[in-house]
């Protein structure tokens, strides 16, 4: 079985994403793909008719963000018409998927260029969102007619569901806003020292103007204090009235002695962002054939399920699962890349793998950087990729929570 091996990561920095206030709002979703995949043809001499297929991550995959981002975007970026493209939902997961999938086409011997990334605009899904509620839909789960969420297995707002999990756990708010604190430090410290540079593209306008290129959501002049003010975010979200029941009545069909404490809020919560991200994949064959330098390989992937109820909690066990496919322990891993969704998720991963925080996000995580929904999991591999060039490092374990109580994970090996 041919090795998967990683040539390049790119990425668009992250914009706020507000409608009419973030960098790259009033971009289309196509744009900001288009960008990432101009920018590996361009960084690699990539003859684009040579690739077998782009697979892609968009987790709302309505209105502009429709269509199959993953071929349309490939043309807008000026690709042969022969490299053909697929999208795929597997909520924040995506990113992560797209790359093992298409790793998976590489090893089976299938195929040999591969490009896998992902792509999501808070900016439109915020606006689309609005427009839903104002149309008298309900929210994901509740009274959907899905027979799954709504009755065998509850699902609740995932905010509630991470206070859920820190009651639970007996984690405190304390803990989760020192989790938060430290993902603002790292992240100022790596781009002030420049170390998401190699990865990061700058998105330019219709006109040839940069729209962005820097990260704008990190908040450097966070303090304890500051984060310590701020209200609980979910409280209200936990008891609204969703038609006969709420969020907190969902989670206690299954957990009826729990008593829900609210500690997330926006300081240790994700950021809501726009960006993309993709990465360049193929066999050895192929990348000897066209000149190309591998940067790592991947050593195994895996994908867990958990209680979709609480459904935060799938990717220790996803950890757990993928380190034992790649006969690797937990002391084996160099730079550990855990989305932080909410500051429960990140803190309890490290709680129960007993993790050295110092190799944990070691650039800060999605608290300080903010969440791309479909992307995240792409902009992550990328970032432990660089992380494990800059230090040395040999093995990269890159896992997230995504909704359904799911977590795909994967780890990678520098070359």
């Amino acid at each position: 079985m041919p090795d998967a091996l990683i040539i390049d990561a790119v990425r668009t920095p992250r914009g706020v994403g507000k409608p009419g206030k973030g960098a790259l709002s009033h971009l289309h979703p196509q744009h900001l793909a288009a960008t990432v995949l101009k920018a590996l043809k361009d960084r690699n001499d990539l003859d684009t008719a040579t690739v077998d297929d782009i697979i892609w991550s968009t987790s709302s995959q309505v209105g502009k963000q429709g269509g199959d981002l993953g071929r349309m975007s490939a043309l807008a970026a000026g690709y042969d018409i022969s490299a053909s493209g697929t999208t795929l939902d597997r909520f924040c997961g995506g990113g992560i998927t797209s790359v093992n999938l298409a790793c998976a086409s590489v090893m089976s011997g299938m195929e040999d260029c591969v490009i896998a990334g992902g792509t999501e605009m808070m900016s439109f899904q915020a606006s689309h969102g609005a427009e839903q509620a104002n149309a008298g839909f309900k929210p994901f789960g509740m009274g959907s007619g899905n027979m799954a969420l709504d009755a065998l297995h509850p699902q609740s707002h995932q905010g509630v569901c991470g206070d859920a999990i820190a009651s639970i756990e007996g984690i405190s708010r304390e803990a989760l806003d020192a989790l938060a604190l430290v993902s603002q430090q790292r992240a100022d410290m790596a781009i002030k020292e420049g170390r998401f540079d190699k990865s990061v593209v700058p998105v330019l306008n219709e006109d040839g103007s940069v729209a962005l290129d820097r990260e704008e959501f990190p908040r450097p002049e966070t303090t304890a204090e500051g984060l310590a003010a701020l209200k609980p975010s979910f409280a209200g979200v936990a008891d609204f009235d969703l038609g006969g029941t709420t969020f907190r009545k969902q989670i206690n069909r299954r957990y009826p002695d729990l008593e829900i404490q609210h500690f997330h809020h926006a300081g240790n919560s994700s950021g809501v962002v726009d960006g993309a991200a993709a990465l360049l994949i193929t066999s050895p064959a192929y990348a000897e054939k066209h000149g190309l330098k591998p940067r790592a390989r991947i050593v195994a992937y895996a994908n867990q399920g958990d209680d979709p109820t609480l459904m935060l909690n799938a990717p220790v066990p996803a950890a757990r699962k993928v380190l034992a496919k790649a006969g690797l322990t937990v002391a084996d891993i160099d730079v550990w890349e855990i989305n932080e969704a909410f500051a429960v998720v990140a803190e309890k991963f490290i709680r129960d793998l007993d993790l050295p925080r110092e190799k944990v996000n070691i650039n800060g995580g999605a608290m300080a950087l903010g969440h791309p929904i479909g992307a995240t999991g792409s902009i992550l591999i990328g970032t432990a990729l660089d992380e494990l060039e800059r230090s040395g490092g040999r093995y990269g374990l890159v896992t997230m929570c995504a909704a359904g109580g799911m977590a795909p994970a994967i780890i990678i090996e520098r070359i």
